[in-house]
């Protein structure tokens, strides 16, 4: 009798000490004793030492108690499941849930969501569909928790489509915060930015009572940041400091992303003030934003912060410094902190070190040392064609065909996102004079069916973004000739001053505009970013920066079209281009001409 006592009072403490263990020594000290008391064969018993020896990573010993158990049940199934999968063996983890089918155990709601999120790390959506075809199948599929992990699943194989659609079939009931969160995520994750804003927009319509947590607000301003949303953005902010939120460090880190991604580093600088203590992942998000507006003594100053608060750096940080440094032409202070990267702060360096190290080469002219190490050091598949590009993008810059010449043969030999190299390779000849040779790289484009994406351009006006295409000036609407008469007559300023570039404002206009109907305004040959400053001249009230977006780099003719048009018109603008920021101001730029 005083034994069964003895064992009834210990069982319980000892599985309260499972619970809170964390290291394997005492999840096996305590097993020992379970067995020592009798009662470590209960089915609940072993489920808790299952999910301990699970939590400290030990899952052969896990797997080990979990086969010698003579009765499962979907605790125990689950439990090692949720093991493997926290372990990196995702796909282990699924294949318990089909050997678990022939066990005569039926699996439950956390059992899928398991079996789901595995899926998810595996990022295989084919796989992930057997296991939404089997919680139909067992009616769990419309469960809020199974749902959420599918719609997690298939926005991490890539399946945006079957995640909206799993969400959709969601009764309003049944979807919460993290279900609304989710798929937010999804579309974020797959640079889906507007679908996120929009998607966030009906959250707040729709839901009065529930807010929105950190994670979803985190997910809709990376969103922002993505498309440079910069209205929507500060409206976000607003909300994130209204729902107590703006001391999370994950929010904090995503609005210094998104400001700075939108035009507005002294934003980003303020938010970033204000964190307590800045982590990693914070300081790398700063000194990032600085290097993409070539402010390189900030982010050098804000490294030194950093080493001297005792944050140890990553490689992304490094990384951000180096940019930072090939953007401002302090060459060889990036070069010094690539040679010590290993032995000052342990990290070696990696494909994208090199490449920026060949970049902040080329941009200085220093095209032969960019050469040397380009060959020198050892880089595969993409990392290849991302370092031999960069290089050939110098070699056009400084017009050195010879080695342009090569580079582009390196370049030549991937069948994939080759276009924009060659694009540059055709540049390159044009430069040299060699048009014979630009015509049959484009020829060679052709023939393999190789397209170059088209550049746009967007401008955001009251919240509303409008994209504009190089010669297509019809989004602008009814001031579209508007448009085009205020760069006509800019053109003609800008001549007076010198400018010898290509604005290409011949006007073309379809045959129903002739007809007095809607039509296309197209001003040949002007690049995007030129038409999306012209109307946001028109339309953005004089005191206020005009700031564009724009998806490729920012070519010489426009950059000096810019400055000039900046003293002309005495207005401020704030270009993102694919590199870096410009900022533009009484006839200059901040990048002093260095991009």
């Amino acid at each position: 009798m005083a034994a069964t006592s003895t064992t009834a009072t210990l069982t319980p403490l000892l599985i309260h000490l499972l619970r809170g263990a964390s290291d394997h020594a005492s999840v096996a000290a305590t097993h020992a004793k379970l067995l020592k008391v009798g009662t470590a064969s209960a089915v609940s018993s072993c489920n808790h030492i299952i999910a301990a020896y699970c939590r400290c990573g030990a899952t052969a010993d896990a797997n080990s108690l979990f086969d010698r158990m003579p009765d499962r049940n979907v605790v125990s199934w689950t439990a090692l499941m949720s093991g493997y999968s926290s372990a990196g063996r995702p796909r282990v983890a699924v294949s318990l849930l089909r050997a678990m089918s022939h066990s005569g155990v039926p699996p439950n709601a956390f059992t899928f969501s398991t079996a789901a999120s595995a899926c998810a790390h595996l990022a295989d959506a084919g796989l992930g569909r057997l296991v939404h075809a089997r919680a139909e199948v067992e009616s769990y599929a419309s469960d809020a928790v199974v749902a959420t992990a599918l719609v997690d699943m298939y926005g991490k194989a890539g399946s945006v489509e079957c995640a909206r659609a799993v969400f959709d079939g969601m009764a309003d009931p049944e979807r919460n915060v993290v279900s609304w969160g989710s798929m937010l995520s999804v579309y974020a994750q797959n640079a889906l930015g507007r679908e996120a804003i929009q998607l966030f927009a009906e959250f707040r319509t729709k839901n009065n009572v529930m807010a929105p947590n950190h994670f979803m607000l985190s997910s809709v301003v990376n969103a922002c940041a993505g498309v440079g949303r910069l209205g929507v953005g500060k409206s976000l902010h607003g909300t994130v400091l209204r729902f107590g939120h703006g001391c999370n460090g994950v929010i904090a880190v995503a609005l210094v992303d998104m400001y700075s991604k939108c035009g507005f580093y002294e934003y980003s600088r303020k938010v970033f003030d204000r964190i307590e203590q800045p982590s990693v992942i914070c300081y790398t998000s700063i000194i990032v934003a600085a290097a993409k507006y070539g402010l390189a003594r900030c982010a050098l100053n804000l490294f030194n912060e950093m080493i001297d608060q005792n944050v140890q750096p990553n490689g992304v940080t490094l990384l951000g410094v180096m940019h930072a440094c090939s953007h401002s032409g302090l060459v060889d202070t990036g070069l010094h902190l690539l040679h010590f990267m290993q032995s000052k702060y342990g990290i070696n360096p990696c494909a994208s070190h090199y490449t920026c190290a060949v970049d902040m080469l080329g941009r200085a002219g220093r095209l032969d040392e960019a050469f040397e190490l380009a060959n020198k050091v050892q880089v595969e598949g993409r990392d290849t064609l991302m370092l031999w590009s960069s290089l050939l993008s110098a070699c056009r810059i400084h017009r050195r065909l010879d080695l342009a010449t090569r580079a582009g043969h390196r370049v030549s030999e991937f069948n994939q996102d080759v276009a924009g190299a060659l694009v540059v390779m055709s540049n390159a000849c044009t430069s040299a004079g060699q048009t014979d040779n630009a015509a049959a790289v484009w020829s060679n484009m052709r023939q393999q069916g190789i397209r170059k994406d088209p550049g746009c351009s967007w401008i955001e006006i009251k919240d509303v973004p409008y994209v504009f295409y190089a010669g297509l000036v019809s989004p602008a609407g009814a001031r579209a000739d508007e448009v085009m008469m205020l760069l006509d007559e800019l053109e003609g300023k800008m001549r007076e001053k010198g400018y010898n570039g290509r604005l290409g404002s011949t006007r073309v206009f379809d045959a129903h505009e002739e007809d007095g109907e809607d039509g296309k305004g197209v001003m040949v040959g002007v690049h995007s970013e030129m038409l999306a400053l012209g109307f946001g001249l028109l339309v953005i009230p004089k005191g206020m920066t005009i700031r564009v977006m724009k998806n490729l780099r920012m070519c010489c003719d426009c950059h000096d079209g810019f400055k000039l048009i900046s003293g002309i018109m005495e207005r401020e603008f704030v270009v993102r281009d694919l590199n870096r920021f410009h900022h533009f101001k009484t006839g200059s730029c901040s990048c002093n001409d260095y991009w």
